[in-house]
């Protein structure tokens, strides 16, 4: 069997699929495969091994009729059409729990440095502006004892609960439904509606996956529910939110600020007008991005594609199940 990566990942990920004896094709170059260089690459391959950078769907899967599986190296899936795939027996793998902790380490790493202007400091350093203390310079917003509203509440959200408490934060939150109230117990995490939350929240963190109910979630409406001193922080999906909308938000200063490590559109051209707001700190979706765990992710994401193509049940799978039942 062929299997085709399309992009260069940690070589614990290839070193899976080697072992399990297939030819494995690795796309060369440092950008994403454009789509006809796609179905050129993958042509008679039997399983993708695709990043968030690749858009899985009927017409692509109807253009390469061999292929069996498709793991995708991340936790979202907002890239792969799942009906697609399911319609045509193709299994769809994940990458879940083994990005958890880093993710929310670096949620938290985006939070601190929004509400302590710690980009803003650094490049006047760099530019030679420290000339000496200032009581007045660079001042910010404390996060100890303040209130951490959480959008979606499943694995990462729930860790970066976990790490509130050692602020001493009140914890709110919301999600489609209510957690159980062992979890909301453990992590001293009170339920919202999303419209409460956001104007109780000094911050608000959000870790929804992306769906046609949570697109554009965070517009002007729900902007201008928010405290002028709150910050927004997304290391989620970037269409989440309403990128003109928190633009205009954070120019007119409604918004303390925002620290976002995913945009719409991704990645954003230099000129963009988000780029230009001082309050807003922009990474390159770097979220899950240590060694350890992008290295985790590659060897999860080649044995879920080694399972499905032998026709076992893969580690993380969306669709195994339901494909299991039609037989």
């Amino acid at each position: 069997m062929r299997v085709v990566v399309t992009r260069r990942i940690p070589e614990t990920g290839i070193e899976v699929l080697q072992r399990a004896g297939y030819e494995v094709s690795i796309w060369p170059g440092p950008l994403p495969p454009t789509r006809e260089e796609l179905l050129e690459f993958a042509k008679d391959a039997d399983g993708l091994l695709t990043l968030l950078t690749e858009r899985i769907d009927a017409k692509l899967l109807d253009a390469l009729p061999s292929i069996k599986a498709v793991s995708n190296m991340a936790v979202g899936f907002d890239n792969i059409d799942v009906e697609a795939c399911t319609a045509r027996g193709v299994v769809v793998c994940i990458t879940p729990d083994v990005l958890t902790e880093t993710t929310a380490d670096f949620t938290w790493a985006l939070i601190l440095a929004v509400a302590r202007r710690v980009c803003e400091a650094a490049e006047a350093v760099h530019r030679g502006q420290w000339r000496t203390w200032e009581p007045l310079g660079f001042l910010g917003q404390d996060v100890a004892g303040a209130t951490l509203g959480i959008v979606g509440f499943g694995r990462i959200g729930q860790a970066v609960a976990r790490r509130a408490s050692g602020f001493g934060m009140r914890v709110v939150y919301t999600d489609r439904e209510q957690r159980p109230h062992e979890i909301e117990q453990q992590l001293r995490a009170t339920f919202l509606p999303l419209d409460q939350l956001l104007a109780e929240s000094d911050i608000v963190t959000l870790h929804v996956p992306l769906t046609p109910e949570t697109r554009k979630l965070i517009g002007a409406r729900e902007l201008a529910l928010m405290k002028p001193n709150a910050m927004l922080i997304n290391t989620a999906r970037g269409a989440v939110v309403d990128t003109d909308a928190l633009v205009a938000a954070l120019r007119d200063r409604r918004l303390w600020g925002a620290g976002l490590d995913v945009t719409d559109p991704e990645p954003l051209p230099a000129d963009h007008p988000l780029l230009q707001c001082p309050n807003v700190i922009v990474t390159p979706h770097i979220a899950s991005a240590s060694e350890v765990t992008r290295a985790r992710m590659a060897q999860l994401a080649a044995e879920n594609l080694v399972a499905a193509l032998r026709g076992e049940r893969p580690p993380r799978s969306l669709n195994w199940d339901e494909l299991h039942r039609k037989g």
